[in-house]
């Protein structure tokens, strides 16, 4: 009855673990959860304001499919100051959430055949998606020797003839590296010459702690035309349940093509999300964006020198997001299993690090409670001194 396109797909285990927490959590166990992507910050009044007044002021309608002009034009504006990326409106489409944005640049863009290179640890819907559109996942290998970034002799020994797209994460889910400009200048060296198309997820763009942020299609003309750039209001802003994202692409036709695939499907995004994206794009919550970022940054900095302190264990500090990723190779190589009995025998949840390609580490969220943060290591560290 079920297609084979429909049976490739595995569910995310990010949100399988969540689940099962919450789930355990509702039986009345202790659980403490570092599993969910998710900031455990309210979203900025600003944004609560202006979904209240599109509410009251009855702007309940359906909207032009690829978000009002007012929303696209917000997204422009952030994208020309903050990233030195100069967009048209018909060059940006507004989507519900960024996996959207990537289900539809997927559907627009691989078919049968294609390859699609993508930087392990990974995101665990990037694969899915290249495999539900009919394409081929090319796995990068990285790990903590060398920060968890590909190098420009790795990107170019995964290109063959029939590579087709290139997936960028900066900074990364789950590693939280960052890619420097010098860097991303290596990597777009490589691709000169080429019709490699990237696709440039930078959701944490706003969660930096070292360095600056740069965005893959500000670094050459070349890299412009190239990228496709996708990003939202989900971690930066803590939308998550807002359902906002967005994707903009130099080639004008691409955008249209998405569009033309979302008008057959989702439709337009909610109406009152269009509203109060405005005020989360255009600079009125940076105070708060800033004060999630300081917040972030004070947690990072106690988790990793409390599992650094734990034998067996070792992390990286991350540059950005709120995502630790940590090596368990002294303790174990079966990260499920490992997960699985954290989870049963101390109740704490993360998220085993296989998931994201990646065997011998676990993901933790830190966008939680210095509280919980603690709590929760202490119990890991207690697990790893009795771990068979």
């Amino acid at each position: 009855m079920l297609t084979k396109r429909i049976n490739t797909l595995s569910e995310s285990i990010t949100i399988a673990v969540t689940a099962l927490a919450q789930e355990l959590k509702a039986q009345g166990k202790d659980i403490i959860s570092f599993s969910a992507g998710e900031p455990d910050f309210g979203t900025p009044q600003v944004i609560k304001d202006a979904a209240i007044k599109a509410i009251n002021d009855n702007f309940t309608k359906y909207t032009a499919v690829d978000g009002i002009p007012a929303l696209k034009q917000a997204v422009c504006d952030k994208l020309k100051r903050e990233n030195g990326l100069d967009y048209a409106l018909n060059q940006v489409i507004v989507n519900n959430g960024a996996k959207h944005s990537l289900f539809n640049l997927m559907q627009a863009t691989i078919e049968e055949g294609d390859e699609v290179i993508i930087p392990a640890p990974f995101w665990v819907t990037y694969p899915e998606l290249v495999l539900y559109s009919g394409g081929t996942p090319v796995e990068i290998m990285t790990d903590d020797a060398s920060g968890f970034k590909i190098t420009p002799e790795q990107l170019t020994a995964a290109i063959t003839p029939k590579t087709k797209m290139l997936i960028l994460t900066t900074p990364s889910n789950p590693t939280g590296a960052v890619y420097s400009k010098d860097e991303l200048i290596a990597i777009g060296k490589v691709l000169e010459g080429t019709d490699i198309l990237v696709a440039s997820d930078e959701m944490y763009e706003k969660l930096v702690y070292v360095g600056e942020f740069t965005s893959a299609a500000s670094i050459s003309d070349d890299m412009f035309k190239r990228t496709i750039t996708i990003n939202g209001l989900s971690k930066s802003v803590a939308m998550t349940g807002w359902r906002f994202g967005y994707m903009a692409a130099a080639d004008s036709k691409l955008i249209q093509a998405t569009k033309k695939l979302q008008s057959q499907s989702t439709s337009n995004i909610n109406s009152i999300t269009q509203m109060a994206a405005i005020p989360g794009l255009d600079g009125s919550a940076d105070a708060d964006i800033e004060m999630m970022r300081i917040a972030f940054k004070q947690r990072r900095d106690v988790a990793v020198k409390m599992f650094n302190e734990i034998d067996g264990l070792s992390v990286l500090s991350p540059d950005g997001a709120f995502y630790l990723f940590v090596n368990i190779k002294e303790v174990s190589n079966d990260s499920l299993e490992f997960c699985k009995r954290l989870l049963e025998e101390s109740e704490v949840a993360v998220v085993p690090g296989v998931g994201f390609g990646s065997e011998g580490y676990f993901r933790f969220s830190f966008a939680t409670s210095m509280e919980n943060i603690e709590k929760g290591i202490k119990r890991i560290e207690a697990f790893v001194k009795n771990y068979k």
